[in-house]
């Protein structure tokens, strides 16, 4: 009865459109909240590399004569950019060393090589894991993706199983440091596998014991160095390797290009998405002051006949939550058929994003819904006391 008498007088036209705008508005925010966390961790886990992370060297000119080394001031200078989180020089070594399995299981390979030590804040591979020093058993490395196929193809040749990631992770290997005086064996273990670095990557501090006992005395070099960047500044960080004559891998630099458009992309839509939402909840709370005006008499009489403005409020307040309640379960149930489209978009497209769910988009949601009863409530009770 109370209902009936309190909304009756609805334009039911101005309510739809509302409900619509709302609708729209949410499964827009929560697609766009979504997709723009899991484009921000698009590679993470696949590589031991952070995120938006590039490694680079300086181009060779035609007759080699520029130099390929960074200096410290050049090092600053990139540092120095608003778009650039952090860079840092990347270690070689500068002693003879060479690397050879060492496990019964696995058939003798042995090559010699060079190895290259990064900053251990570029590197996404737990610390306890990470870390060596004198007098320990076995070094950590980290492997390119590269030497690890070159060795399933000598395995395949002598015909012997290949091995996988896990089962690699499994296999003995050996250091061998050598000067002309001395030699020196060390174990080692792999611990992560990388497409981005060609060097096999050792602890700093294995770098630093090897460079000061064997080392050759000429003067450190650093011939490249590695720079993280803004999420969706890519661009000038491109723009900044080609004005200083530098370059990376192109597949970093698609990555990182990808990452960027993609994630400017859903920004834009997650900006219009909050617009939406925030124009339809003032519609909508429009809609309440409205229909809470063409009541007033109704609404004078409820009051003076002795029903609490509590209970009117609590009428005006729940109707108004379901309906926005109800939107945002519509929103919630489009946004899960326009999800496997886009997964399914991306998928096709090579792009092989986590497929899960984001707790955050749904906070998004929850978040919008109750500043939203909030404001109802608000409004229900300043316009129900006008009249008391």
């Amino acid at each position: 009865m109370l209902n009936r008498l309190l909304f009756k007088n609805q334009d039911r036209k101005q309510l739809i459109i509302a409900m619509v705008g709302s609708f729209l508005g949410i499964t827009f925010l929560v697609t766009s909240i979504h997709f723009l966390i899991k484009v921000n961790d698009f590679g993470k886990g696949a590589e031991i590399l952070g995120p938006n992370t590039i490694i680079v060297q300086k181009k060779v000119s035609m007759f080699g004569m520029s130099s390929t080394t960074f200096s410290d001031s050049e090092i600053e200078k990139i540092r120095s950019e608003k778009f650039i989180i952090d860079v840092k020089p990347i270690t070689s070594n500068n002693f003879d060393i060479s690397f050879q399995t060492d496990d019964p299981e696995v058939p003798y390979f042995r090559s010699d090589l060079f190895i290259q030590t990064i900053d251990t804040g570029f590197i996404d591979v737990e610390a306890s894991n990470w870390d060596w020093k004198e007098g320990d058993t076995i070094v950590p490395i980290i492997m390119p993706r590269d030497f690890i196929v070159m060795m399933n193809t000598f395995m395949s040749a002598q015909g012997i199983p290949q091995v996988s990631d896990e089962l690699a992770k499994q296999i003995n290997f050996k250091f061998t440091l050598s000067d002309e005086k001395n030699k020196e064996w060390v174990d080692a273990r792999i611990v992560g596998f990388t497409n981005q670095v060609s060097a096999l990557l050792v602890p700093n501090s294995f770098m630093e014991y090897g460079n000061t006992k064997y080392g050759k005395g000429e003067e450190k070099k650093v011939t490249q160095i590695i720079i993280s960047g803004k999420e969706s500044e890519f661009g000038k960080v491109e723009t900044l390797l080609k004005n200083k004559g530098l370059e990376s891998k192109n597949a970093q630099m698609v990555v990182g290009r990808l990452k960027s458009i993609i994630g400017t992309l859903f920004f834009v839509v997650l900006a219009i998405s909050i617009i939406a939402v925030f124009v339809s909840g003032l519609v909508l709370i429009q809609y309440l002051q409205l229909l809470m005006s063409r009541n007033a008499y109704e609404v004078r009489t409820l009051l003076r006949i002795g029903y609490p403005p509590k209970q009117i409020i609590g009428k005006f307040f729940k109707y108004f939550t379901r309906i926005f309640g109800i939107v945002c379960l519509i929103g919630i149930g489009m946004f899960i058929p326009l999800k496997l489209m886009i997964d399914d978009i991306f998928v096709s497209g090579g792009i092989y994003i986590d497929l899960g769910f984001t707790f955050e988009s749904i906070g998004a949601l929850l978040l919008a819904f109750l500043l939203f009863i909030l404001s109802s409530f608000l409004t229900a009770k300043k316009g129900i006391y006008k009249e008391y």
